[in-house]
């Protein structure tokens, strides 16, 4: 226990902007690179991960007021109160890190992702991102919450992560050629889950033609001149973002102050982000180069380092839909069936959740915000019903619940349908599902190894109908 307890000390202490570039010194050293280039390529990664921790951090307090201002008016509108509260990824990383089940699996995890890694079941070393195993922390604590068995809590973490690896493993290639990473990709659940649904829905989007409207970055740029620039669209955004979370005081001299500074925020994040993770690129390159030849050009083993989410955020039209997606998702939650979920501080993780979709449409804008619509509505319905238990899983954990909110949920974390159908599979304590469950995944690796090459040239293919 004192080996976890000094782990979960390096997580919180340290954060990503320090394991990770240790991680790819150690990766480096490995391959062989020349210890000054590997100490260089972690500096690269620590400046970068720590450039996006600063942005995203002085962004995200612009942001959420005028979003929970729009929530206040479409209460005002609608009379509907929605009575659970999104508190965002951040209040459930604590909380998941604070229950004895999430202590266990933070030294589990690591030992059976390096295993699993070693003995090539998969193609993507996922230790480099353990602080986000989290996610898998908080189902497994809800199921030993509710049903007490807490072997059945920790296999289901285990299970929910064979998932994350197996849709991970799906993603790689095309996430890393879209964000431009060399053998780099995102593998967080909570993030990465949506590019199936992505990969399901491509063809019926192309039957309705999605995929000729070219409605990208580069596109919009070419038809509209400077207003199609990153940084015009940003202050664009930023203002749209502005004006909606002021609809009610826009006489008023400080609400033209916080539209202002949205606008310039929102252009600041779209002109500076890509800027920084072009650093993030630079720290791989010494260990690509150094792995084809430490593996060898005709070397089978393809594999990929999971990175952090943040690397990909400010891509343009990964945030540009991620900030469209914002008022959309809340408008959606009020006039969703069954819905009982306020999307607020996860808002601003959608540029995060759509990396997935941006990935497999290629930048297709259009696709992205239809298929992001759909997924996230189906997440706020799971959002809802997992919102009692993981609200009594927080008191537990000492969390303290906002004022005014009856129940909390965390709209990035928990608002993942396909998780969900596990975890409710464990829940029910029903071997029949939780057998079920199992074969479903064993059935879907099965299928990929066997077919994976014939996925990534069809994922190519069908990004290649985006292009501008």
């Amino acid at each position: 226990m004192v080996v976890l307890e000094f782990l979960k000390s390096m997580i919180d202490n340290f954060g990503a902007a320090i394991i990770v570039p240790i991680i790819i010194i150690i990766i480096a050293l490995i391959f062989r690179v020349k210890w000054q280039k590997a100490v260089m390529s972690g500096l690269y990664a620590a400046v970068s991960l720590e450039g996006i921790s600063l942005m995203v951090g002085a962004f995200t307090p612009i942001i959420t007021p005028l979003v929970q201002n729009m929530a206040d008016v479409m209460v005002n509108i609608t009379g509907v109160n929605l009575n659970v509260f999104d508190v965002g990824w951040q209040a459930t990383s604590l909380v998941a890190f604070s229950t004895s089940a999430g202590m266990i699996y933070l030294g589990l995890g690591i030992v059976l992702q390096t295993v699993l890694f070693l003995i090539k079941w998969t193609k993507c070393f996922q230790p480099s991102d353990l602080w986000n195993n989290y996610s898998y922390m908080v189902w497994g604590a809800m199921v030993i919450a509710v049903t007490g068995n807490f072997p059945l809590g920790i296999a289901c973490m285990i299970l929910c992560n064979l998932y994350s690896l197996l849709v991970a493993d799906m993603l790689a290639k095309r996430w890393s050629t879209y964000y431009q990473y060399p053998n780099c990709t995102i593998i967080a659940m909570h993030n990465i889950e949506p590019g199936i649904f992505a990969i399901v829905l491509d063809p019926v989007l192309n039957l309705l033609h999605m995929n000729k409207l070219k409605w990208n970055p580069q596109s919009i740029q070419e038809k509209i001149g400077f207003l199609g620039e990153p940084m015009t669209i940003g202050f664009i955004l930023g203002a749209l973002i502005g004006l909606l979370g002021n609809i009610t005081s826009l006489g008023t001299m400080e609400a033209w102050g916080s539209i202002f500074t949205a606008a310039v925020a929102t252009a600041a994040i779209m002109a500076i982000f890509p800027k920084i993770t072009g650093f993030f690129a630079q720290a791989f390159a010494p260990i690509t180069e150094a792995a084809r030849q430490f593996m060898g050009d005709t070397s089978e083993r393809e594999w990929y380092i999971a990175v952090n989410d943040a690397v990909g955020y400010g891509e343009p039209a990964t945030l540009t839909c991620g900030l469209l997606l914002m008022p959309i998702m809340v408008l959606i939650a009020f006039f969703l069936p069954g819905n009982q979920t306020l999307p607020v501080v996860d808002l601003v993780a959608i540029p995060y959740m759509v990396e997935g979709l941006v990935a497999v449409y290629n930048g297709n804008m259009a696709k992205v915000i239809v298929t992001g619509a759909i997924w996230f509505s189906l997440g706020l319905l799971m959002c809802s019903a997992t919102a009692p238990i993981f609200t009594e899983v927080a008191k537990e954990a000492g969390y303290a619940i906002p004022a005014g909110a009856a129940m909390i949920t965390s709209f990035n974390i928990l608002g993942k349908p396909l998780v969900g159908l596990v975890f409710f599979a464990f829940l029910s304590g029903n071997p029949m599902l939780i057998g079920l469950a199992v074969v479903v995944y064993a059935i879907a690796y099965i299928c990929y190894r066997k077919n994976d090459k014939k996925l990534e040239d069809h994922l190519e293919t069908m990004a290649a109908k985006n292009a501008a």
